[in-house]
């Protein structure tokens, strides 16, 4: 009797384990599915969604059933903003904005509660006269530590030889100036430009500066450099690349060791295949490059990545998307496979990469009809309405910390869509004890929700469909954020209006 009721007990909890509850908001009248948002998350208890249609800002604020508790208009905001950012903690949320009034653009910090109000005047950062006839009004830029004890607000501006000048305002938690700066940074050609910014928890400012050819196809030099939290000027560190020509490139910090990952597919000639993954380690407190080395593809992992490409192409379309630090100082990498087909012009991988100076600048927040929501390498020249887009299979990494490969599986899909790509590509939830996949499945001319689970050792497993996966409400996973250990929030559009649905792992 005892054995059975252990038994029962078992089986009572795994049900639960793999069981996923799902919660919606209800329609709200102003939210279209053209209504720009962010997900800001759990606030005091309270869920926090902030939302933007033709000039008018509100927050919604809902419980932990996405019941509608307030929804509290920012009337305080100019009408024209031209970007906002988020910096959200378990009590408050900062709220950073740039407006231009006249010739000058101005930088301001506004403080939120749970309840989405603001008790205080918002602080004035910093302005910047750009003139009237400025087409590029974006003047500010943010990042956040990875513990969010630091904020970095800086502005880059171009001398008479053009080298980039960096002014920096270094703030703490509590949103206090701990320093401000103003250091140049030399360009020694036009073919240099500035990528993958991020702020580490002591405050220090590390980003890449790189060099691509002159058909911007390649990065063929470049380096690492740092600016420390209380010191006015650079370090740079060399990337001392061989013979390889480098895809773009990706960066990720681990706070805990003090070390950053710089790594990019490579190739061994112009227009050739992608060949393998280069990879970098850097001690940035002691400003020592670890080491630096190629990880070729075989043959057998090129033949699990390939699509309807050849076996030596097999890489050619994949993306790197996300990078997971692990305990024991290796990595684990997600790269897609994207691609669009059109009748009027062919695919181009290089198209779609380089566009945006300093690097790739993330939207502010995220609109069905903003190019950049549509496509991380949206490209001017492309008509989005001619293309069809292709999210096919995710290929899953998992190096050591020497950086070497250990393991690598893959998540095998094939989506496509015309004129956008809303339902496409997928959502990676850390649940701590494993990776859960989420992405769009086409069953009978509908979108269903497919949950995938990635244990620590490598091995996958699909699991059980969703729960109270109503039907008219299309999801859009990859614009999700987690918002708690085993929680994430995503939009999903029902009847023309954006809505939300919480999952609850």
């Amino acid at each position: 009797m005892r054995i059975l009721y252990l038994y029962a007990l078992l089986v009572l909890w795994s049900g639960t384990a793999i069981a996923q509850k799902v919660s919606y908001t209800d329609p709200e009248k102003d939210d279209y599915k053209s209504t720009e948002f962010e997900i800001l998350g759990k606030v005091s208890g309270n869920i926090l969604v902030y939302k933007s249609d033709r000039d008018d800002y509100a927050v919604s604020v809902y419980d932990n059933a996405m019941q509608l508790k307030d929804r509290v208009k920012l009337d305080f905001l100019p009408r024209k903003l031209i970007s906002v950012d988020f910096v959200s903690y378990p009590d408050k949320v900062f709220m950073l904005y740039q407006f231009q009034r006249k010739d000058a653009v101005y930088s301001f910090c506004a403080t939120m509660n749970g309840d989405g109000k603001f008790k205080d005047a918002p602080t004035m950062i910093d302005s910047t006269r750009i003139g009237f006839y400025s087409k590029e009004n974006k003047v500010y830029s943010v990042e956040f530590s990875e513990d969010k004890s630091k904020i970095l607000v800086y502005k880059i501006n171009q001398d008479k030889e053009n080298d980039n000048v960096f002014y920096t305002f270094l703030y703490d938690s509590t949103f206090h100036l701990m320093n401000n700066s103003r250091v140049s940074l030399p360009m020694e050609t036009k073919k240099s430009f500035l990528s993958n910014f991020n702020l580490s928890n002591e405050g220090d400012m590390l980003f890449n500066k790189l060099e691509r050819t002159s058909n911007r196809d390649y990065i063929v030099s470049g380096s690492l450099v740092i600016k420390r939290a209380a010191v006015d000027s650079f370090e740079q560190v060399p990337l001392e690349l061989k013979s390889q020509l480098l895809d773009e490139v990706k960066m990720k910090m681990d706070n805990a060791s003090h070390k950053v990952l710089v790594t990019a597919f490579y190739y061994k000639q112009k227009r050739g295949n992608v060949e393998g993954l280069y990879v970098s380690k850097y001690d940035y407190a002691q400003n020592k490059l670890l080491y630096e080395k190629e990880v070729v593809f075989s043959p057998e992992l090129k033949g699990n990545a390939r699509g309807e490409s050849s076996t030596n192409a097999a890489f050619n379309d994949y993306f790197i998307r996300r990078i997971i630090n692990t305990k024991n100082g290796g990595f684990i990498l997600t790269a897609e496979s994207f691609y669009t087909t059109s009748r009027y012009q062919p695919w181009n991988r290089w198209n779609y990469m380089y566009g945006a100076p300093y690097g790739m600048y993330s939207p502010y927040y995220y609109s069905p009809y903003s190019p950049w929501y549509y496509n991380p390498w949206y490209n001017n020249n492309n008509n989005n309405q001619q293309n069809r887009y292709h999210y096919d299979n995710v290929a899953i990494l998992s190096m050591d910390d020497d950086g070497n490969l250990l393991w690598s599986n893959f998540i095998h899909k094939s989506q496509y869509d015309d004129g956008e790509d809303l339902y496409l590509s997928y959502m990676m939830v850390n649940i701590g004890s494993e990776l859960r996949f989420l992405y769009n499945e086409l069953d009978r001319r509908n979108y269903i929700m497919t949950d995938v689970g990635l244990e620590p050792d490598g091995q996958s497993s699909r699991k059980p469909t969703l729960r109270n996966l109503d039907k008219g409400f299309t999801w859009m996973p990859r614009y999700g954020k987690q918002i708690s250990g085993r929680s994430v929030l995503i939009p999903c559009v029902y009847r023309n209006y954006i809505c939300f649905a919480k999952v609850d792992f």
